[in-house]
């Protein structure tokens, strides 16, 4: 896998009371070989609470839709059918809950992993949030 051609260019999410819709736009596609993993990181201002979440890819096809509870130890596992993604955009709509328990001013950002190594990080999150 050429590692530039999956750089996260731009990260968005919209958010509910019930969901959480993350959209990643690469700078290229999803590769078509080995393991790739897109996700964010939301945390209280000190990262002593903090969630990831994360759809992982292999050899170009989502595997997998998850969150993290680092306080609990906990992955929860969602239906990959919350993931889409064409050309150079994925886009995942997580539960609500995933963040559940972050303070409303969270830190989120963005990450990237190549076959299992760190890619990129603490990449820009745009946010918006509306009320249900």
């Amino acid at each position: 896998m050429s590692t530039q051609d999956a750089l996260l260019k731009q990260v968005s999410i919209t958010a509910t009371d019930q969901n959480l819709v993350a959209r990643f736009e690469l700078d290229g596609n999803v590769p078509d070989s080995g393991a790739y993993v897109v996700g964010l990181v939301a945390a209280n201002e000190d990262y002593s609470n903090q969630r990831r979440l994360g759809i992982e890819f292999m050899n170009g096809e989502a595997i997998s839709f998850f969150s993290f509870n680092h306080a609990l130890s906990a992955e929860e596992n969602y239906d990959i059918k919350g993931v889409e993604h064409s050309g150079n955009v994925i886009t995942g709509s997580f539960p609500a809950s995933a963040i559940q328990g972050l303070p409303k001013g969270h830190l989120m950002t963005a990450f990237s992993e190549a076959d299992g190594r760190d890619f990129q990080s603490g990449v820009p999150v745009k946010e918006e949030f509306h009320e249900s």
